[in-house]
């Protein structure tokens, strides 16, 4: 039926790509494309930019792109990948009792990537005692301390959490359209109910979870009275777990 998604014969798809604001808790860029584009594609439309950090898993490592962010006076963290080709000419003294094992500024070595990323990078290894695992990332910021680096990365994981709100509780079990425009507008208005949320969370001081907001909303379509009145008078044990459908009828 979705003719213009190609993804597999019996199958159609799309990705959803989206640069996500830690600060703000809500998406500020979002790149819809067909199932097969590569990932690192979407990093030629994102918007940098200067003096902005953005943060990637190794799936999004291509450094020609990577240089790209870099013209743009804009820093990257990214994870590395293991046949990563790097040496380094300058060693920083590590507090290894933060879990930093390593932190190298170089240059990278294999033929192709030296010439699409010809500056220095910054290569730093860590050691996560949660998971008892040793990531490496790399950056093109060189003040920044080891601590710092580590912990840009560990923020990467809030872009996962937003698609696990977004899955969960904006639920699009089937589409209004077939086409590629209807499509598109169906997702567009689940970001939008996403940030509209987080607004009135933010603009409200609102002590509550993204959830319960949602859910107060959902249930008060119809209702006059203004939104602050909503929350502020409503008592938090009245919020009780909506069906699945009914959150889907209210947004969709």
């Amino acid at each position: 039926m979705f003719w213009w998604a190609k993804f597999r014969k019996a199958k159609a798809g799309i990705k959803l790509h989206s640069l996500y604001n830690i600060t703000t808790q809500i998406p500020a860029f979002i790149h819809i494309t067909n199932a097969t584009v590569n990932d690192v594609n979407s990093m030629d439309v994102i918007p940098y930019e200067t003096g902005a950090y953005y943060i990637f898993d190794r799936g999004y490592v291509d450094f020609k792109r990577l240089y790209n962010i870099t013209k743009h006076y804009a820093y990257f963290v990214i994870r590395a990948k293991k046949n990563l080709k790097f040496q380094f000419t300058q060693m920083n003294i590590v507090n290894e009792k933060n879990g930093v094992m390593s932190d190298q500024i170089g240059k990278l070595t294999g033929f192709y990537i030296s010439k699409q990323y010809p500056d220095e990078i910054r290569k730093v290894a860590y050691y996560d005692k949660e998971t008892n695992r040793t990531f490496v990332y790399l950056t093109n910021n060189i003040e920044i301390t080891s601590e710092q680096v580590a912990l840009l990365y560990k923020n990467r994981w809030q872009v996962e959490l937003f698609f696990k709100w977004i899955k969960q509780h904006l639920k699009i079990k089937s589409f209004w359209g077939t086409t590629e425009n209807a499509v598109r507008i169906q997702i567009y208005c689940a970001v939008i109910s996403y940030c509209l949320v987080a607004i009135i969370e933010k603009d409200l001081m609102i002590n509550r979870s993204t959830y319960e907001v949602l859910q107060v909303l959902g249930i008060s379509l119809l209702d006059k009275s203004s939104i602050g009145e909503l929350f502020f008078n409503a008592d938090k044990n009245d919020v009780k777990e909506l069906p699945s459908e009914q959150l889907t009828l209210n947004f969709f």
